[in-house]
């Protein structure tokens, strides 16, 4: 029985090998793709993340420098209007010194003018004096002499002018002229000793 016992098994065993199907290998395949599928969308995932992080670094960089690049241009500005306002200032500054220059150059003008004819007017009455006390020492030929010798412009005797100059300038001392008049007085001695 042993025989018929070990045939019925080696049919049992020929029949079930017949019967059942091998295991497919097609399953453990599939179950490889589908890891290496996931193992990639994790990859694409983690790599997508990274890059919006990086993106989002980068953002806040750019935006960093923006708020930088912002504040230095509103710190120029800044500075910009002050300069402004300092060279206008500066301008207005300039145009009162200008107009105070102008006017002090207007100032030495008239200085110089009333110094130079104040030598004039010093000479005068020095020339007058010295024609007087030579007619006064009857001294006439002299004091002729005098009179010809002093300057004169463009047939302008410079003794007189320049004693108009000093009557006009005594003008509002009427009482003064009354008394002593040297450009008369001048007029006068000419006239006699002619």
């Amino acid at each position: 029985m042993n025989t018929g016992q070990e045939h019925n098994q080696l049919e049992d065993l020929q029949h079930e090998a017949e019967h059942t199907r091998p295991p497919k290998r097609g399953g453990a395949v599939m179950g490889y793709l589908v890891v290496l599928f996931g193992a990639a969308f994790l990859l694409l995932l983690m790599s997508y993340f990274m890059q919006q992080r990086t993106n989002r670094e980068a953002m806040d960089d750019l935006q960093q420098t923006s708020s930088s690049a912002v504040q230095s241009l509103e710190n120029l500005i800044a500075e910009r209007d002050a300069l402004k306002r300092q060279v206008s200032g500066l301008e207005e500054q300039v145009a009162d010194l200008e107009s105070e220059l102008e006017a002090a150059k207007s100032d030495i003008t008239v200085w110089m003018g009333r110094t130079e004819d104040n030598y004039g007017i010093i000479d005068a009455l020095d020339s007058l004096n010295h024609v007087r006390a030579l007619y006064n020492k009857h001294r006439n030929q002299e004091a002729r002499a005098y009179i010809a010798g002093l300057e004169q412009i463009e047939g302008v005797d410079v003794t007189e002018y320049y004693l108009q100059i000093y009557v006009n300038r005594g003008s509002g001392a009427a009482e003064w002229l009354e008394t002593y008049n040297p450009l008369e007085a001048w007029r006068q001695l000419k006239e006699w000793l002619e």
